[in-house]
């Protein structure tokens, strides 16, 4: 918000874009009255909050930003680090705008490409004076992760960091995935192929969780862990491997659901039935597994609570003076759709 005196700003045509003075001139009250309803703050009769809003916005009224930071010393700015590769961290975000918006934050995004790094991506939002960091599974290792949050508390969503104190919010991968194994072990199915994540803590651990089911089940002689990453190009790849095999595994269970719609493909471009031949099971809960031309048996993570817990942590941190890390598991949950049934 804009301070009193300042001069006024040009718009994108050029002309003065409209000033916190012009509102509380169209309305006959003082810059402060103006500036208390603007806010929030309570004091102001109903009735005043009424035509001050009115009056903002018939004159096309917008807020300085980066004023008000500089007059508050606050940015009330959270900096959020994402793959922009990565479907599950968009629909995080969806989230966590509205969980932002609902406690007076807002969100800077910035983006992992294949061409700027994780250290590229954060050095923007500290750039941006981002007061918190929530990184969308960050790889960064736990000294780095430990000196940033130094500069500003860090959130780690997704990644399981141990040991150290941060804020961390993630789903039971181990569990969501041995979820996984429990229904086609349910359905009769023994011979379960796993498409691994590549390196990571979050690839880590849900091949641990495939691994202890298997052996729950008695299926220790059934393991079988194939090569992969986080990209369809990587399920195409392993499902090309299955069927040149000679060995095709009756269900597959892959790191996520990118990795499982590429899966899909080599299947049935080998015109594989699924889940006539071969069960196919993802993770994550993506937009892309809903799709009819999917209908994806996959593991939920919970995407909108990750996203509140995340802001709810942030939010202890900077307003409420928390110093203690938190760690909150929540527990994921298996969606059974169209790509999963008994073995033939």
């Amino acid at each position: 918000m804009e301070e009193p005196g300042s001069s006024a700003p040009r718009g994108a045509n050029g002309a003065s874009r409209p000033r916190l003075e012009d509102v509380a001139a169209r309305v006959g009250l003082s810059t402060a009255s103006v500036s208390l309803v603007l806010r929030g703050v309570p004091g102001p009769s109903e009735r005043t909050r009424q035509r001050v809003l009115k009056a903002a916005a018939d004159l096309g009224y917008r807020p300085d930003r980066t004023a008000s930071a500089l007059a508050s010393k606050r940015s009330r700015l959270l900096g959020v680090m994402i793959d922009v590769h990565n479907t599950f961290h968009a629909e995080l975000v969806d989230h966590l705008h509205a969980a932002a918006e609902e406690v007076g934050y807002d969100l800077v995004l910035s983006t992992q490409t294949r061409t700027r790094d994780e250290s590229t991506a954060i050095d923007t939002l500290l750039a941006y004076r981002c007061e918190a960091l929530i990184l969308m599974g960050p790889v960064a290792p736990v000294p780095v992760l430990t000196e940033l949050d130094r500069k500003a508390p860090v959130i780690s969503v997704g990644r399981r960091v141990v040991g150290v104190g941060l804020d961390v919010v993630r789903s039971a991968d181990d569990d969501g995935v041995g979820q996984i194994v429990d229904h086609l072990a349910g359905l009769g199915h023994r011979a379960i192929a796993y498409v691994d994540g590549g390196k990571g803590v979050i690839a880590t651990d849900r091949r641990r969780g495939y691994r202890s089911a298997m052996r729950r089940h008695g299926l220790d002689a059934q393991i079988r862990v194939l090569h992969g990453d986080l990209t369809e190009e990587a399920g195409d790849k392993a499902g090309r491997q299955l069927l040149d095999s000679g060995d095709l595994p009756t269900a597959v269970v892959t790191f996520n659901d990118r990795s499982a719609i590429g899966m899909l493909t080599a299947l049935w471009r080998a015109r594989a039935g699924v889940p006539g031949d071969v069960s196919v099971v993802g993770y994550d809960d993506s937009p892309l597994s809903r799709l009819t031309c999917f209908d994806l048996t996959t593991v939920s993570q919970n995407a909108e609570e990750q996203a509140r817990q995340a802001v709810l942590a942030a939010v202890e941190r900077l307003d409420h003076g928390r110093t203690e890390p938190r760690e909150i598991v929540l527990t994921p949950s298996l969606v059974v759709r169209g790509t999963t049934a008994p073995p033939r």
